[in-house]
């Protein structure tokens, strides 16, 4: 079961229908659910006209993936819950609280979240040795999967993630000790933090910003493009969540009023640039 249907949540789903699981997909929203669906079906026509995938995988898609916004159906003989849902701590434990009384003993339940620790939401968890952190980056053009442990998860749990990771075309990393960010994650919040520093203090232009890192590192993207990509709601309720870092909650501010805006980034198709076709992407972004 992959609950949540939204940027990532989706592609869960479509990558693990694609390597042969089955896969219910869980949203509360009808609308999202329909956006997913297509979403999925686009990016299986792109994937085949590239040849990354096979006819065959992509017909699996159609016999291995339910979408659903009923949670009856969606627990229904599962063995493995991947939540997606929004980056906030009391909605997650709330979900919890609500789904896992309705699963089966020996379920393993997993948190996509991209900087909370699943200690912090184990009181909302029917059996928290069952519990544990299963983190994605973007599936398809990323292919690290984070497997990070609370104290009280059984090894088995963590060992069995692990060989999943690989079954998904994963490459899967054990976090030995629960971090916020894991490790990726972490490293990419002191690139993005720094980046908003240079802003806030007016240094330079966002664009200038991005084009610094992308002209120096041969990214795709620059710490505003990833940001974006992300979700600046996303990025918003990590950097509100840092209470003890006074340069985040500052930065917060000025993310918060794109998310008041609706300018959620890429998924939106506005945030710090516009899309399809963001500034960054443009051939002449880096030229001379």
């Amino acid at each position: 079961m992959v609950a949540g249907a939204g940027t990532l949540g989706l592609r869960i789903a479509l990558r693990c229908a694609l390597d042969g699981f089955k896969v219910r997909m869980f949203d509360i929203s009808d609308e999202q659910l329909e956006y997913a669906q297509k979403m999925q079906a686009k990016l299986s026509r792109s994937f085949l006209k590239q040849g990354t995938i096979s006819q065959q995988q992509a017909d699996l898609v159609t016999q291995n993936l339910i979408a659903t916004n009923d949670i009856h159906n969606a627990v229904e003989d599962i063995d493995l819950v991947s939540e997606s849902v929004i980056e906030n701590i009391e909605i997650k434990k709330k979900f919890y609280a609500d789904l896992t009384p309705r699963l089966d003993k020996g379920v393993i339940v997993t948190s996509n979240t991209s900087f909370l620790l699943a200690s912090d939401m184990l009181e909302a968890i029917e059996e928290p040795e069952m519990f544990c952190a299963l983190h994605f980056h973007d599936v398809f053009t990323q292919i690290i999967v984070d497997v990070m442990p609370h104290p009280g998860t059984d090894p088995r749990v963590s060992d069995l993630l692990m060989e999943f990771g690989k079954r998904i075309s994963h490459v899967p990393v054990f976090v030995r000790k629960e971090n916020n960010g894991y490790m990726f994650n972490a490293m990419l919040m002191s690139i993005l933090g720094q980046a908003a520093e240079l802003l806030r203090n007016d240094v330079g232009s966002f664009q200038d910003i991005d084009r610094s890192f992308m002209g120096n590192f041969g990214t795709p993207a620059g710490p505003f493009g990833m940001m974006d990509q992300v979700g600046l709601d996303t990025v918003w309720h990590i950097l509100s969540s840092r209470r003890d870092d006074e340069a985040s909650l500052e930065f917060a501010k000025t993310i918060k009023a794109f998310v008041d805006r609706g300018e959620l980034g890429y998924k939106t198709g506005k945030g710090f640039y516009d899309y399809p076709g963001p500034d960054f992407a443009q051939p002449d972004f880096l030229k001379p």
